[in-house]
């Protein structure tokens, strides 16, 4: 009979090694599980940064390559002079900014904003409004002589459309919106020009109310010495012309959403669009052409260099800076992720000029 065989254990010193061990190789892999969970949060943190700041820059960018067209080298007159009022402009949330017609008389195509944005990470922040025509909705001839005419009022509050209903409904369907309440109508003839507000409409007329609520530019102002409505109409009324303008204006918008700064975007007076978060530089330079000095990195208009003064009609490209950050910590660096981008648009309408020819 064979003798039975002992059943041995691991002995204690045998246990504490191998557990030492299995401890050692689940703490290297459950490391490096942390360490890819991390890179995993860090990278979709920063392409969520990156996204923000494309989303940001695309369409801002798109719009100043328009800025503009169809706009006079000098700019758009004004209301000023005796008897005008301050222009409101659109401003971030807790701001309230008019557009200068003390010292000018005309609204150019680009209005720099440079530190007129909200303070953030403790750095202030850029504005910029942009004007140019609709490329969609054809001018209108006015005061023709002809059946059917639009004809502006003798006293400059309301244009009649006559038999021009087709212009007057657009074609929503090609983009072509109709004229409403809050469009900017700039109108036109051999007397001179001027910007005004639609503020109500009925089937056959288009009005410029005076001291409307729906007109929170405060454009129409007929008292006013110069740039209103009352310096282009006469008896006979002269041909002109009637041209939608749309502007728009950037800013960074930090109250709306405490704590995410949002790049935004106003057409005319209307509702704020949020583009994108979460952003926290904006910063507008902009390059001028003379023909002698050509400046470059001006920030804001009037500009005094060696005794010359330039003018925002002047601007031949706008430098940009843009700064986004992640919505959330990095779990890495106890942080948020941030990323910058740098551009430059040309301004092409503004009688464009390659300096490097």
């Amino acid at each position: 009979m064979a003798p039975m065989s002992r059943e041995e254990g691991f002995t204690l010193p045998e246990l504490l090694i191998s557990t030492a061990i299995v401890l050692m190789a689940l703490g290297g892999a459950m490391s490096a599980f942390i360490s890819a969970v991390n890179l995993n949060q860090a990278t979709t943190q920063l392409v969520d940064a990156n996204q923000n700041l494309r989303a940001g820059t695309n369409l801002l960018i798109r719009d100043l390559l328009q800025a503009a067209r169809g706009i006079p080298t000098g700019g758009i007159p004004i209301p000023s002079g005796a008897g005008s009022q301050a222009i409101s402009r659109p401003s971030p949330p807790g701001l309230n900014y008019s557009f200068d017609n003390v010292n000018s008389d005309v609204l150019p195509a680009l209005i720099a904003g440079a530190g007129l944005g909200p303070v953030i990470a403790g750095a202030t922040t850029d504005m910029i409004t942009i004007l140019m025509t609709d490329p969609l909705l054809a001018p209108l001839s006015i005061n023709t002589g002809l059946a059917g005419q639009a004809t502006l009022a003798a006293d400059g509050s309301s244009i009649n459309i006559g038999g021009n209903a087709a212009w007057f409904a657009g074609d929503p369907l090609n983009g072509v919106f109709p004229v409403a309440p809050g469009n900017l109508l700039w109108i036109s003839n051999a007397n001179g020009s001027t910007l005004q507000t639609v503020t109500r409409t009925n089937p056959n007329t288009i009005f410029f109310d005076v001291a409307d609520p729906i007109d929170r530019f405060n454009l129409n102002q007929p008292v006013a010495a110069q740039g209103s409505v009352t310096q282009i109409v006469d008896n006979p009324m002269p041909q002109g012309l009637v041209t939608r303008v749309i502007m728009l204006t950037y800013y960074v918008d930090a109250v709306t959403a405490p704590g995410t700064p949002r790049l935004t975007r106003v057409w005319n007076f209307g509702t704020p669009q949020a583009l994108a978060g979460v952003v926290e530089d904006l910063d507008i330079a902009y390059d001028l052409v003379d023909g002698v000095t050509n400046p470059t990195g001006v920030v804001t208009f009037p500009f005094v260099l060696n005794g010359v003064t330039y003018s925002a009609n002047q601007v031949r490209k706008v430098n940009l800076h843009i700064g986004v950050r992640s919505d959330v910590v990095s779990t890495q660096s106890n942080d948020f992720l941030r990323n910058h981008m740098q551009t430059s648009v040309s301004i092409r309408s503004l009688a464009f000029v390659d300096r490097y020819q």
